[in-house]
Formats: C-alpha cells, sequence, structure tokens
C-alpha cells in the first residue's frame, strides 16, 4: 500500500506539475515578456547631434535615470542624475561612489566604466577605478541604487547640486536636498542602510557633499524619492513606492509595468535584431509625457502653485516632434492616458493664460514652430479620445492662433509681424542682407516664415475642424480661410515653397536646397524648401494641383529621393546639420520628413511608398550604436519606427486614417484599449517581398490603400499578401482622403 501511495503521489505531483508548466505557457503566451528584446544603447551615438540616453525607468514616470557621459562609446561616466525634469535638459542631483583620498579632484572625478547592462526596469555597471559595482532599479517617483565595494580605502556617496540649492544630513541614515532651476525646485529625500557622515566641499554653499561610509561596509543600499513640492512630499513618495529594502520587489514591479507596456504590440516574424528595434522604438515611445501627480497634488509651473488633483498631470512634451507620430501612436495604444495629457495642457492654458507649445516642468519652453496642439487635440478627439475639456481645448488653440506670435521659439501676445500674417496670409521674409527690425524675433531662429506659413496652415485646418466639433461653428470659415495661406508661399513657375518679401516678390536669389543660413532659419525649419515642399498635410490634392497635377506631383516626389546635394556632404551638414539620414534631398533624421514617403499612397502609388519605407527601415534604423539617423527627440522619431516597421502610418493627424506601407514582420497584433485585438498579417513577407499585391481586411478585398482608426479600433484582421514585384494597380485609385474641404464630422 505505501509503494502505491508513493506511486500515486509522485504521479499527482507529475500532474500538478504538468498543470502549473501548462498554465506557465498559456500565462506566458497572453502575456509575452518583450522586455528582452529592448537595447537602450541603440542609438547611442549621435550621428551629428545627440544621442539617445539609456534611461530606466517606468512608462511615463518621473524617475528617469541614466549614466552621464557623453554618449556610449564614451567609457567613463560622471554621474548619474536621480531624475530629470525635462528631455535633453536639467538633469537634478549628480549621484556617483566614491573611494580613496579626497582633494580637489574628488568632486567631477569621472569613473571608467565596464560590463554595463542595461533594460528599462534595472541598470548595472562596474566602475573599474574604483572596483565598485553600482546597480539601479526604478519606481515611479523614487529610485533605488545598491552600491557594493570592494576597496579597502574610504568610501563615500558623492551628492552633487548640478544647478544651485544644498544637501542635508537630516538624521544618521537620511538626506534631503533642494535644488532650484528654470524659476522652481525639485527635492529628495533618501535613507541608506548604514550610518552616515556628511562632508562638504565648501561649508557655506553646501551644494557637494560627501556622505561619508565606515570602513567595514562593503554592501550599500541607497533609496530615495523626488518632488516638485517638498521634501515631506519626497519622503512620502519613497514611503508609498519603496517602504522596505526589497530591491527584488522593486525590479519584479518595474518589470511588470514595462511587460504591460511593452506586450500591448506583439509581433511574429523578422529577425532578432529588427524585433530589438522594434521593442526599443517601443519603450523609448514611453519616455514622456511623464506624471508628476503626486499622490493627490501636483506643483504647476504654469502658476507657480500646487495643485489638489485626483488626475494626472503630465509634463514633458516637445510637441513640434511628438504630434506627428508619437501622440497617434498613444492615442491607439493609451486613449485615456492621452485625454488626461490633452486636460493637463488645457489645465495650462488656464493657468498661464496661453497653450503651451513644449510644456515642460518648469514651464512653456515655446521651441520650433506653429500650434500643434491643435492637430494633437483634433487627432485624439476624431479617434474617440473624449476625457477632456473640448471647449477649453478649443479656446486655448484658438486664442494662440489670433492673439499669439506665430514667431519661432516666442509665445505670448502677437507682433506686428504678426498682424501682417492675419492680413496678407503670410510671413513675410527678409531680403538677403536685409537687417531685422521686430525686436521680437528670436536672433538665431529668425523668422522661418515658409515654415512658420506652412505649419500654421495645418494648424488653423485643424482648428476650424475642432471649432465645429465644439460647438463654434461660426469660426470655421475663418480658419478654412487661413488653412489655406500656404498657397500663398508656393511659387509655381518654380515649383517649390519659397520665401516672399513684406512687398509681395518672391526673394532672389534662393536655392531650394541651401538658402535661409544656418539650418535654413531665414526661412525654414531645420531643413530646406525640398522637405518643406511637402509640408502641407491637410491639403495634398491641393497641393498636387499647385504642382501642375498627380503625375507633376510623383515626378517631383521622385526627384526629393533622387536630387544630388549640389555640394559636399560637408558643406551641406556645416549649414544643415539636422538633415541626417540623407536620400537625395530626402532626410530621414528629421520629423517634417516622417509623412513623405507615405504621399505615394495618395498619388495612386502605394508600391512606391512600400519599396521607400522598407529601404529606410533597413538603411537608418538598425540595432547598434548608430541606429537612429537624428535627435530621437523622447519618442519623436521612433515612434515613426514603431508604426512603419507594424505596416502603416497616420499621415494627416486629425484625419484618422492609416496609409498602408510595407511591414517588417509577418504579423503584428495590437491590443487595444477596448479589449479588442487588430491583427496585421503580411503573408509571404521577406526582404525581397516587400510588395503587397493583395490585401483582405476581415475577409473583404481590399483596393485601397489606407485603412480608418475606425475599422482598427473594432478590431479584426488585415491581411497583406506580400510579392517581390510591385502590383502596380492596387490601391492606384481609392486613394486616402487629404483636402481642404474633408471633414470627417460632417
Amino acid at each position: 500500500m505505501r509503494y502505491i501511495g508513493v506511486k500515486f503521489y509522485c504521479f499527482f505531483k507529475i500532474l500538478v506539475t504538468i498543470s502549473v508548466m501548462q498554465a506557465t505557457v498559456v500565462f506566458a503566451q497572453q502575456n509575452p515578456s518583450n522586455i528582452k528584446y529592448v537595447d537602450p544603447r541603440i542609438g547611442g551615438v549621435g550621428l551629428i547631434l545627440e544621442p539617445t540616453r539609456p534611461a530606466i525607468h517606468l512608462p511615463n514616470s518621473m524617475i528617469r535615470v541614466f549614466p552621464v557621459r557623453a554618449d556610449q562609446i564614451d567609457d567613463q561616466i560622471a554621474y548619474f542624475p536621480l531624475t530629470i525634469s525635462a528631455h535633453r535638459q536639467n538633469w537634478l542631483f549628480g549621484f556617483m561612489p566614491y573611494t580613496g583620498a579626497v582633494n580637489e579632484q574628488t568632486w567631477s572625478k569621472k569613473f571608467t566604466s565596464d560590463n554595463e547592462k542595461i533594460s528599462p526596469d534595472f541598470y548595472q555597471v562596474l566602475l573599474e577605478d574604483q572596483g565598485t559595482a553600482l546597480s539601479f532599479y526604478p519606481a515611479a517617483k523614487s529610485g533605488f541604487f545598491k552600491l557594493s565595494f570592494t576597496a579597502k580605502s574610504s568610501k563615500y556617496i558623492r551628492l552633487n547640486i548640478l544647478n544651485r540649492g544644498v544637501i542635508n544630513l537630516d538624521g544618521k541614515m537620511s538626506i534631503s536636498g533642494v535644488e532650484e532651476f528654470r524659476g522652481m525646485k525639485a527635492y529628495f529625500y533618501a535613507e541608506t542602510n548604514t550610518p552616515l557622515e556628511i562632508i562638504y566641499q565648501d561649508g557655506q554653499k553646501k551644494d557637494k557633499a560627501l556622505l561619508k561610509l565606515s570602513n567595514q561596509v562593503q554592501n550599500v543600499s541607497f533609496k530615495y524619492g523626488i518632488s516638485f513640492i517638498s521634501v515631506a512630499q519626497a519622503k512620502e513618495n519613497l514611503a508609498k513606492e519603496i517602504p522596505d529594502w526589497d530591491i527584488a520587489k522593486v525590479h519584479t514591479k518595474a518589470t511588470a509595468a514595462w511587460n504591460k507596456a511593452l506586450s500591448k504590440i506583439n509581433i511574429d516574424g523578422g529577425t532578432d535584431a529588427q524585433k530589438r528595434v522594434f521593442y526599443t522604438s517601443l519603450y523609448r515611445s514611453y519616455e514622456r509625457m511623464v506624471d508628476i501627480n503626486e499622490y493627490g497634488k501636483y506643483y504647476s509651473a504654469y502658476d507657480k502653485k500646487i495643485h489638489t488633483s485626483g488626475r494626472p498631470f503630465f509634463v514633458d512634451n516637445w510637441l513640434w516632434d511628438t504630434y506627428i507620430a508619437l501622440e497617434p501612436l498613444q492615442t491607439m495604444l493609451n486613449p485615456k492616458m492621452e485625454g488626461d495629457k490633452i486636460q493637463s495642457y488645457v489645465d495650462m492654458y488656464e493657468q498661464s493664460g496661453w497653450m503651451p507649445s513644449f510644456a515642460l516642468t518648469f514651464g512653456d519652453d515655446p521651441c520650433m514652430t506653429g500650434n500643434h496642439a491643435a492637430a494633437w487635440f483634433l487627432d485624439a478627439y476624431n479617434k474617440g479620445v473624449s476625457n477632456f475639456d473640448l471647449k477649453k481645448a478649443y479656446e486655448g488653440v484658438k486664442k494662440n492662433s489670433l492673439e499669439a506670435t506665430l514667431l519661432p521659439w516666442r509665445n505670448g501676445p502677437a507682433t506686428s509681424l504678426d498682424s501682417f500674417y492675419a492680413r496678407k496670409g503670410y510671413m513675410p521674409a527678409l531680403k538677403p542682407g536685409e537687417k531685422e527690425t521686430v525686436k521680437e524675433v528670436h536672433g538665431f531662429e529668425k523668422r522661418q516664415s515658409v515654415s512658420v506659413t506652412l505649419e500654421n496652415s495645418f494648424d488653423d485646418w485643424c482648428i476650424a475642424q475642432l471649432a465645429k466639433a465644439s460647438g463654434n461653428e461660426k469660426d470655421g470659415n475663418l480658419f478654412l480661410n487661413r488653412a489655406a495661406n500656404y498657397k500663398n508661399v508656393y511659387r509655381a513657375d518654380k515649383g517649390f515653397v519659397w520665401p516672399k518679401d513684406a512687398d509681395g516678390n518672391w526673394i532672389e536669389p534662393f536655392d531650394p536646397k541651401f538658402s535661409g543660413g544656418q539650418g535654413g532659419r531665414e526661412y525654414f525649419t531645420e531643413n530646406n524648401a525640398y522637405t518643406y515642399n511637402w509640408d502641407v498635410k491637410h491639403d495634398l490634392s491641393g497641393l498636387f494641383e499647385l504642382m501642375g497635377g498627380k503625375v507633376m506631383a510623383e515626378e517631383k516626389l521622385d526627384d526629393l529621393f533622387r536630387s544630388s546635394l549640389g555640394r559636399s556632404k560637408y558643406n551641406l551638414w556645416y549649414t544643415f546639420p539636422d538633415a541626417t539620414g540623407l536620400v537625395g534631398q530626402f532626410v530621414m533624421g528629421n520629423e517634417p520628413s516622417f509623412h513623405i514617403p507615405y504621399i505615394y499612397n495618395y498619388l495612386g502609388a502605394p508600391w512606391k511608398t512600400q519599396k521607400r519605407i522598407r529601404m529606410l527601415m533597413d538603411t537608418w534604423y538598425t540595432d547598434n550604436l548608430f541606429g537612429i539617423p537624428g535627435d530621437e527627440d523622447g519618442g519623436g522619431m521612433t515612434a515613426f519606427v514603431v508604426f512603419s516597421m507594424m505596416g502603416f502610418f497616420p499621415v494627416t493627424p486629425g484625419v484618422p486614417v492609416y496609409s498602408i506601407g510595407s511591414p517588417v514582420f509577418n504579423k503584428a497584433s495590437i491590443k487595444l484599449d477596448n479589449g479588442k485585438t487588430f491583427t496585421l498579417n503580411a503573408k509571404n513577407n521577406s526582404a525581397e517581398n516587400k510588395y503587397v499585391i493583395r490585401a483582405e481586411l476581415n475577409g473583404k478585398v481590399l483596393n485601397r490603400s489606407w485603412f480608418t482608426h475606425e475599422e482598427l479600433t473594432n478590431g479584426g484582421v488585415l491581411n497583406l499578401v506580400m510579392g517581390n514585384m510591385p502590383d502596380k494597380n492596387w490601391g492606384k485609385t481609392d486613394l486616402p482622403p487629404s483636402s481642404i474641404t474633408y471633414n470627417p464630422l460632417k
């Protein structure tokens, strides 16, 4: 009997084990861990401009930590910021372990690194000079460093205020600090698992400190909270998120948060390298905006007050970069969060009096050009996002259009140039050599006269649609008329957008490839006329007419990818450093180009979109340190990669339509917020089979190169049959909508 019992027990254990294994497999299939494909080092060496930073953080959260160094091939780390207040700007509170004698070099010494391991949910490195191992794990508003010392010499934690402020030792094992930056303050509160003694570089300033550790200690834990409200709030944030010293628990929560975000899109097929590019791009699409609501209250730099709110308050958005792809991607994946982001902008408008442009932690930083909050709001609204105050949103973008200045890098009251724009319908350019007389014009950024006209034409079209949606139909015609202003800077006899002076004369001499000074800023924003020729997202059909019809427009689009630079790359990049990822005159490394390869769909030649997109993905987006062709801009560029590798792209924000390209993967499944799934299958897909030769949407033949957001959110299956030769008739006649008269709200 005992033998039988043992056999039964063993058999029972086997059954249980099999059941657990099966359940684990099912769970894994339902909840894939795509974090293994994320490599934050991709793009870590900027081709010309800024490299990406391997940020460790939770999706859309306050704490963002990375090793500060020149780029990813720099083997010396200066310090780790406890967080950053805005992407690429204002790194706060420098943290670094230190061993050895204290001298003048102690406070700025960099340390050689090796054996670095980086994932969104953790970071590890060996600091070779001192033999110290460092690891970091993020929470939302707090973080956890673990230090393992091997040196027998004196051991310290080095803390630096990076702007202006003080560091205090609060108790035997607790530290706090405050840092002033850009008109506001950040606070931290930290605890260690070992007693501390504080040593200041300057006893008066107290902005650089060494926290002396016992010589006997080897393993040190340092956990901290960050706040924009107070030290007390930072302490509360830490207590809520990391109440004990269980670093594994912090890591587990971070991994779970990323698995949830990254599993919203699941892919099959493609190479491991392509998967790394894709999921790294998706990870970067969650770096901002960031929620700075600290458990029921937040500090707003827009009215310099602390507010009580149970709703997230999002900051850090470089809207010129992000309205094109990042916000549409998040609208698709996280529509409720998108409404919270937009409401944050509306709140900022009510707090400050102007709708922000780049809504950073420390206030509006009105970089670049345009009133792109209008495009973002309309796009989200037309895709079903409704959890924001539409009437106030409209009021704000209307005020910015009619009462604020349109000048680049400015926000605030209109100027004499804006009065001219309202009367004449274009921003006037200066004649070559003519000195600036309008004091509000930025000394370096100039007037950017053509791109200001083009971008505000699009934004005013978006405001016209918002006018109707918000019950302000009477405003519609005003903004539709302003939406046609792009025609005032198109020179038909030359076939290019062209700067015009205040007297209505075309500027001469003018070279569409090279004129405009540094970055083309006299007339354009970081790019030339070849790029801005296509910046009429809201009325492509009208643009084609100006170009002489679709046939001539298609020839002109071909020429964009084939035209020579007309000079050496050195000369080009000296003047246009943002023109990276070049294919002819096409600039892959800058946001105004993203929609351009998809314009072939609007010309009835989608096979050319398929060819171009696949080439651009294969050429410029790779899984190495050089794998991003321009400034990544906190998701502005990598969201374009996510869309394009899946096989479609939203050409015109505000028009709820996706344009089909050439998917890299055999299958992409998108888990939607409404519980449904949209799946795109690319049958016979390969490097050679990049052309769509047949398509079906939910079992019905699809002869158009586009589908609607409604068709996506209804769930279902889009099947694309791929081949190595183009079907030039597929998608030739039923063209995607883009017209100044197109109103999706009718």
